[in-house]
């Protein structure tokens, strides 16, 4: 039996779903390395290779011969590539593109932080207020940005589902594990609760583990959360 073209090497973090969404929602064959960060496996020099900046996710085309990382860059190379999840007409294309980059710019980096103070820093002794308070206000304020959007429509762009959407998904509704406030985000919440019950999306979300506590305001995130903060607790130090 012939390899799949597709080779994902991921981890379970918001950025790490996302190409997973696609290729389960798409129905594309892959197959999949898991990157312990426990291990450091994506500072190996091999794993730098694919990917200079040794973060996940990268995508290795083996049709094509090449490795693709950065979610946006692997979402929109794998919609072109399969023909799904990005519409053809120009303008709704440039929309796509529009929230995809709204995405990587302001909700992943705004809401990781707000993780990162919180989950991260301040179980290892840096407890810093007026970081965690901007942060989260960050956050919010973006929620409300996609709450107005939503307003009237079911997807975020080109009045269908999109990379868009899928980009946007696992940072925002891990909302829970940012500690951010959704309350009175209506429209935003009927968007997860769409994306919710999409049978693809939440099979992807337990590939290649499930994280309950990012998204489920009743899950105990005690084991978890000293098991996260004790693998980045290097990052602390430096810092």
């Amino acid at each position: 039996m012939s390899e799949p073209d597709i080779h994902l090497y991921t981890a379970a973090t918001m950025n790490g779903y996302k190409p997973v969404i696609f290729l389960e929602e798409a129905g594309v064959p892959y197959d999949l390395t898991f990157v312990d960060f426990s291990k450091q496996e994506q500072k190996a020099p091999d794993y730098l290779l694919l990917n200079p900046n040794g973060k996940i996710p990268t995508v290795y085309d083996r049709a094509e011969g090449r490795a693709i990382f950065e979610s946006g860059a692997i979402l929109w190379h794998l919609a072109e590539k399969y023909g799904q999840f990005l519409p053809s007409d120009p303008v709704a294309r440039s929309e796509v593109m529009q929230w995809t980059l709204f995405q990587v710019g302001h909700i992943g980096p705004m809401m990781g932080q707000a993780m990162y103070f919180q989950r991260i820093a301040a179980p290892n002794g840096h407890d810093e207020p007026f970081s965690i308070k901007r942060y989260v206000d960050e956050s919010r304020r973006l929620l409300e940005v996609m709450d107005t959007r939503l307003d009237g429509r079911e997807w975020i762009a080109a009045d269908e589902y999109t990379i868009a959407d899928m980009m946007l998904y696992p940072w925002a509704r891990a909302y829970v594990w940012a500690k951010v406030d959704v309350d009175g985000l209506s429209n935003l919440k009927a968007w997860f609760d769409r994306i919710d019950a999409r049978p693809a999306v939440q099979k992807a979300l337990t590939i290649p583990k499930a994280q309950p506590q990012f998204w489920d305001e009743n899950a105990d995130p005690s084991a978890f959360l000293k098991e996260n903060a004790a693998r980045f607790a290097t990052d602390v130090k430096k810092a």
